[in-house]
């Protein structure tokens, strides 16, 4: 066949089109590798030429209010992994039997990883000193010089057991915060994980040790609580005690706090549970049901003994109330003089909105009262008719003021608001229950934090209960600033109120020393030494 120069030509043109074509789309995939896929690619290979184990830092100690007590701590065990690239294939039945023996795990499962192509495999976590010393003897003993890891983890461990449970909460198998102040202070207690990086070829298997490098880890930073570890031990003995004696099903709880600074000294919950055991029963006959209990309901168990019920429970708190409806009062001129005997009338109820709402003793009415003696009383009819004077709006106010409306905001997870029916939607026969403190509820402590501003002369200290918090590595203690949320009622007011606060327990208590008298005269020396103790 003759070609002539026309068809050359062409066919030349046709191939250099060609050719420019390929050497673009070339250029064009050499552009996109290295300019939007680079950095991934750049990690896809770092990821398969290195080794990378972690190291787990040391998590937060915490200790209670004096410092000396430790709540939580951390404790040294190990984690043993494996490279299975790196065991010799006539010892990987070997070791898998040995691993599988040691750690009381499946053999199948075990072999299965030791068998695996992958660059590292994790055989078991938390394992104490004595079983790794036991595993590196076996280990220099049959001259396995790679392939298994022991590297330091740490092991959470609580030296009190239930003691403040609820308060510090629990770990999880990673050392991450679950529940409580392990999970608020989950940042400052956590620490930051190092590694131990080497360089490997293209099955995993390590190259040397040249090309190791090894990242500290930072331990997580104390805590020291407000919570006094002797005081806590008490309310919590004692609060078992009555919850038991008085068959409390639903459990109590106690709080107890310092007005000057909000620090909470205690905080109690019953049943408590063993902080090093979270998982497992806390209470004798959940202990005899506990394999029998399907999964569902063993985690609603454990999820409502978890719960601290100070900050997460609401509840109606009655006549106590009468404290914020009497301070308001006060506050408002309403009532000047406290011990006026006769400024009030109790005949045994109050009609509102033509409801009748009966005294707790209207079978026998408390007739002409002081403000003290209503209090004392707990009259019902003379709070309705305070709150009545005070208004919706303005006993709303005092509400905002004692921050009854709003969360805490104490640093604990997980607390719950009060429920309080919109002031729009409070009618006259709504303001008078809440002025005696029903048809409400609220968290016992947001009854606490707004009792303590009475005990405060007037100032309204926010809840706290982590006080100073230590730097791991420089050992500075940052203080955690007391907030004042500013003044709810007078110093003039408070002193008044506090005084009739004192009056319901000394007069009561005096009752009680007179009609026991009366009824054991015959050990009447006896009972006034105990009267005059008190």
């Amino acid at each position: 066949m003759i070609y002539t120069k026309l068809s050359i030509k062409k066919k030349m043109k046709k191939i250099l089109f060609i050719t420019f074509v390929v050497f673009t789309c070339l250029i064009g995939r050499i552009a996109f590798i290295q300019f939007v896929q680079g950095n991934r690619l750049k990690e896809m290979a770092y990821e398969q030429q290195t080794l990378d184990r972690t190291i787990n830092p040391k998590r937060g100690t915490i200790y209670d209010a004096t410092g000396k007590n430790i709540l939580a701590v951390s404790s040294t065990v190990h984690t043993v992994t494996i490279n299975p690239g790196n065991i010799n294939k006539n010892d990987k039945e070997k070791v898998a039997k040995k691993l599988s023996e040691l750690f009381n795990l499946d053999y199948e499962k075990t072999l299965k990883k030791v068998s695996k192509k992958s660059s590292i495999e994790t055989i078991i976590k938390k394992v104490d000193k004595e079983k790794t010393d036991e595993l590196r003897r076996w280990i220099q003993e049959n001259k396995i010089n790679t392939g298994i890891n022991i590297d330091e983890d740490t092991k959470r461990y609580y030296p009190y057991n239930n003691l403040a449970s609820q308060i510090i909460g629990f770990c999880g198998s990673d050392n991450q915060g679950l529940d409580g102040i392990e999970a608020k202070y989950e940042t400052e207690l956590k620490g930051k994980k190092g590694t131990i990086q080497r360089q490997t070829d293209a099955k995993g298997g390590e190259i040397g040790k040249e090309g190791e490098n090894y990242v500290p880890s930072i331990n997580g930073n104390d805590l020291v609580l407000t919570i006094d570890f002797t005081i806590q031990s008490i309310a919590e003995k004692y609060l078992k005690e009555a919850c038991i004696d008085n068959a409390c099903t639903d459990g109590g709880n106690i709080v107890i706090v310092n007005p000057k600074n909000g620090d909470i000294l205690a905080m109690a919950t019953y049943p408590s549970y063993n902080l090093n055991a979270p998982y497992q029963a806390y209470t004798e006959e959940l202990k005899e049901n506990w394999e029998t209990m399907d999964k569902n309901e063993k985690t609603n168990k454990l999820q409502s003994v978890w719960r601290n019920k100070a900050i997460t429970d609401t509840y109606e708190p009655g006549s106590v109330f009468k404290l914020i409806t009497a301070s308001a009062a006060i506050e408002e001129g309403l009532v000047t003089d406290i011990d006026k005997q006769g400024e009030f009338n109790c005949s045994g109820g109050i009609e509102v909105a033509g409801v009748r709402i009966k005294c707790w003793r209207y079978y026998r009415p408390h007739g002409p009262e002081s403000l003290r003696l209503a209090l004392m009383n707990s009259c019902n009819p003379v709070f309705i008719g305070l709150g009545q004077k005070l208004g919706v709006q303005k006993y709303y106010s005092y509400l905002n003021k004692f921050r009854l409306l709003n969360k805490t905001e104490v640093d604990l997870p997980g607390e719950a608001n009060s429920i309080f029916l919109a002031e729009n939607k409070a009618g006259p026969v709504e303001l008078a229950t809440i002025s005696f403190g029903q048809r409400f509820e609220i968290t016992p402590i947001q009854l606490v934090t707004a009792v303590s501003s009475i005990a405060n002369g007037g100032k309204s200290i926010q809840p706290r209960i982590v006080k100073k918090i230590i730097n791991s590595e420089t050992k500075e203690i940052i203080d955690v600033p007391i907030k004042n949320n500013g003044k709810v009622i007078s110093e003039e007011t408070s002193k008044k109120v506090l005084s009739m606060m004192e009056s319901v327990v000394s007069e009561r208590h005096r009752k009680k020393c007179k009609s026991s008298r009366i009824q054991n005269r015959r050990k009447d020396g006896n009972i006034r030494r105990w009267c005059e103790y008190k």
